[in-house]
């Protein structure tokens, strides 16, 4: 069965979340997307789980379905929205924040963990209630070390599967500059074979991972990190296997091509942290330019926010240009409310916007579709011919963007310039 997963996200009980992450609406914004398995986020939180239970029950395949109906939303254009109990599945997930000192640093890591069912769970609830306070936040702030961590995920829950988040991030990540360590060895140390998988976060992708050799055994994966209900999605994974929990890790683990088909990424350009510099002194620099800085801010003499592709250029043993022989192909998207937004001079969240974007969704089913699928001369007919060369453009990787820095996005564009991307990128995507 082919589907698209979005395995991280988070409840309304985390911190800068809105207070739209339900399951009734999240199950909803599933279907506008296309999503057909969402993580259920936060199961580490008291009030979520007994909300999760209330609302959700097992479904005999180590996923969770709606007990009963969905709850309709008060937004008039996604009450427009036809959504069933058999649309949308979740799937058992939280990530947890770790915070502790290693080799005399302070490393501070983020992980996601996948359960098969709510006894795995409450076994995991139970043993990390004993190290921290789980009703502090959605994401807990736990002082453990992750190999320890690990160790007790194996002798607790061995059908668990920990990933690895953003994996690039400056402040909480496993290679992140500032708290990082240089490679998952050094990280998790014997318990390393527990790893499969790693998540790019939004400010790199598959490419970029890849010129590190030591990481060609894992799989990457590609997920939303959602605080709000319209952002579910925006990274993605498209498997075509068993649906199942069980379907799911194992496409991970064999990372076979026929099963694991596709990522759907950022351009990482547009991530928050993809290149340096220092957002209140207006200084964004390529690391190059960095380093002929020492790394440090020309305008205020600080050390700058060192971004993804900086740290990917210090850890990586393969050239800018390398392209790998094989592994799981991935394709860079725009949200499809940025695309309406440029063509029609206005902003993502003018309500004119929307309007054409829901006109879309009734007209040929979900956004993943649109950007994907549904011809361009269709796209124009059911709108206009700007928004449907958008759409081209995307299709094409022929956009500008001013790169991401120090937690702020980048800016992407799709009318400016005219030029295409670099012939590398252009490539990457004509495996599509």
């Amino acid at each position: 069965m082919k589907f698209v997963a979005d395995l991280h996200l988070h409840s309304k009980f985390s911190r800068a979340t809105s207070r739209d992450m339900t399951f009734d609406i999240l199950a909803y914004w599933g279907k506008v997307k296309g999503i057909r398995l969402l993580a259920t986020g936060d199961f580490t939180h008291p009030e979520w789980l007994f909300l999760m239970r209330e609302k959700l029950e097992p479904a005999g395949n180590g996923f969770l379905r709606f007990r009963n109906g969905i709850q309709p939303p008060e937004n008039p254009n996604l009450k427009s929205v036809a959504v069933s109990n058999s649309d949308v599945s979740f799937i058992l997930s939280t990530e947890i924040s770790f915070i502790y000192s290693k080799l005399g640093k302070v490393r501070k890591i983020h992980l996601i963990v996948l359960a098969p069912d709510f006894e795995s769970v409450e076994k995991i609830n139970n043993k990390l209630s004993a190290v921290g306070n789980l009703r502090s936040d959605g994401r807990p702030i736990l002082g453990m070390d992750v190999r320890l961590f690990l160790k007790m995920i194996a002798d607790t829950c061995p059908r668990a599967t920990v990933i690895p988040s953003h994996i690039w991030t400056p402040w909480f990540s496993l290679f992140g500059a500032n708290s990082g360590f240089d490679s998952v060895e050094e990280c998790f140390e014997e318990m390393t074979p527990m790893i499969f998988a790693l998540e790019t976060g939004l400010s790199s992708d598959p490419r970029m991972n890849r010129r590190l050799s030591a990481l060609d055994r894992f799989a990457l994966v590609s997920n939303s990190d959602a605080h709000s209900p319209p952002k579910v999605g925006r990274e993605a994974n498209i498997f075509d296997t068993d649906f199942s929990y069980a379907g799911l890790i194992g496409a991970l683990r064999t990372k076979d091509p026929a099963k694991f088909l596709h990522t759907v990424e950022f351009f990482p350009e547009e991530g928050k942290y993809h290149y340096d510099g220092h957002r209140k002194c207006g200084v964004l620099l390529s690391p190059k330019e960095s380093l002929m800085n020492n790394n440090i801010c020309p305008k205020c003499g600080k050390k700058l926010t060192i971004g993804v592709l900086h740290r990917v250029e210090e850890l990586a043993d393969r050239g800018e240009d390398y392209e790998a022989p094989a592994g799981i192909p991935f394709r860079n998207l725009i949200p499809l409310t940025e695309i309406i937004a440029e063509a029609t001079g206005k902003t993502a969240e003018c309500q004119s916007v929307w309007d054409v974007y829901f006109h879309f969704i009734r007209e040929f089913g979900d956004e993943h579709t649109v950007l994907t699928d549904v011809p361009i001369a269709d796209l124009t007919r059911a709108s206009s011919e700007r928004i449907g060369e958008g759409v081209d453009r995307m299709r094409r990787g022929k956009v500008h963007i001013i790169p991401g820095h120090d937690g702020e996005y980048g800016v992407i564009r799709l009318f400016d310039g005219e030029a295409d991307k670099d012939e590398a990128n252009a490539g990457q995507l004509s495996l599509f």
